[in-house]
């Protein structure tokens, strides 16, 4: 006879091995056919108890409250007696069993997987939640830089398409500097201020592509020069070359078309310079007078139909025997010898001349005395403007 068997009443179980293997990892709730099973247990239990006297009857009453409580929890039956089976269930291993307290070795088995189970599923949670560094948790970095693109808020599509308007933008202004008189420049900042802004923005990403930038070069020649040495930047940009040479104890005088409210004087060079500085009073040789500036620099300055009159602007002003610096893209000479004579016959006579550079090429004059001119002859000398063409940018 099997171990608790109970003649006249028995329950059909699985063997405990197939129990355990059919349970799933994934915890489930007991379906309605285990609740009917359990309570033909309690029933054969109540007949079992009834049989055995009164001396079970407190122990009928313990078994009864367990099952109950579990009900509460899992709605599994445990008690004493089940605490026997499922004692013995474990010294057996996986025993068949066919008789009635096979009900609660199966409902023990059943428990016992379950709670495998979850204990599984708690290693495993466990597992994903360590991490390589020895069990502890990642941290999430707090500061996060932001990209170019994630700042301005554009696609690179959107980004590539604003490059190329301010591109297109940037060389239509270039294009009206160039092929227009310098009172047109004036009147066309006055109405829109943003053109200045966007035509220096435009050439600042231009200077990017170049091999060497002229002002770079002025600002390392001229560190050398006298302490107080006063120098005129005619048409300076963002003033460049003053903000470089502020250190060196150099006074620098920036000068273009508006006016930035610190380095930069707004004038129209190719009209009027306001420094100190007068023409010859006679038609004998002279280099005028009260002039204050020692140096003059033009890089890639010359802009307008009426450049010349930048250069006469700056003999005016220029010491005797100041110098005269020139920086001009080398395209942009039809003749470099008759660019060198137009000069002279303001009042200059050239020094030096570089050219090996592939985009640019510098002059370097000296200031000599002169006869006065009348404005016939000096619109001559205007007129001569179109020896330098007009710097076009082509499109990238």
């Amino acid at each position: 006879m099997a171990l608790f068997e109970v003649p006249g009443w028995s329950v059909p179980a699985a063997p405990v091995s197939k129990l355990a293997q059919s349970t799933s990892k994934k915890r489930k709730r007991p379906a309605a056919q285990d609740a009917d099973k359990m309570q033909s247990v309690e029933v054969n239990l109540d007949k079992l108890m009834q049989k055995l006297g009164s001396h079970g009857v407190g122990k009928h009453q313990e078994d009864k409250q367990g099952p109950k409580k579990k009900k509460k929890n899992h709605g599994k039956a445990t008690g004493g007696l089940d605490a026997k089976v499922e004692h013995a269930t474990s010294n057996k291993g996986k025993e068949k069993v066919s008789s009635s307290p096979g009900g609660s070795i199966k409902g023990s088995a059943v428990e016992q997987s379950m709670k495998g189970g979850s204990g599984l599923r708690k290693k495993i949670k466990q597992k994903k939640s360590l991490k390589p560094d020895g069990g502890k948790s990642e941290q999430q970095p707090q500061n996060v830089s932001l990209t170019v693109d994630e700042v301005s808020g554009l696609t690179s599509l959107q980004k590539g398409m604003k490059e190329s308007l301010d591109g297109a933008r940037f060389r239509w202004i270039n294009e009206l500097l160039y092929k227009s008189d310098s009172s047109e420049a004036v009147r066309m900042m006055k109405e829109d201020p943003a053109v200045f802004h966007d035509y220096h923005s435009g050439f600042r990403h231009q200077v990017q592509s170049w091999p060497s930038n002229p002002v770079s070069h002025y600002i390392s020649q001229l560190s050398s020069y006298p302490q107080n040495t006063i120098i005129a930047d005619l048409g300076c940009g963002d003033a460049t070359l003053a903000r470089g040479l502020s250190l060196k104890k150099l006074k620098v005088l920036s000068f273009d078309l508006m006016s930035d409210g610190a380095y930069i004087v707004e004038a129209d060079i190719c009209s009027h310079v306001p420094l100190p500085g007068s023409e010859p009073s006679s038609f004998q040789m002279s280099e005028g007078e009260a002039q204050v500036v020692d140096v003059v620099v033009c890089a890639l300055s010359l802009m307008g139909i009426n450049w010349p009159v930048c250069i006469r602007e700056a003999w005016r002003v220029l010491k005797p025997g100041g110098e005269l610096k020139i920086a001009e893209v080398a395209s942009r000479f039809t003749d470099v010898d008759e660019f060198v004579s137009l000069i002279n016959s303001v009042g200059f006579k050239m020094k030096a001349k570089d050219d090996h550079n592939s985009h640019f090429t510098l002059f370097e004059f000296k200031k000599v005395a002169r006869t006065s001119r009348t404005d016939k002859e000096w619109s001559k000398v205007i007129s001569n403007g179109g020896i330098l063409k007009p710097c076009e940018y082509k499109r990238r």
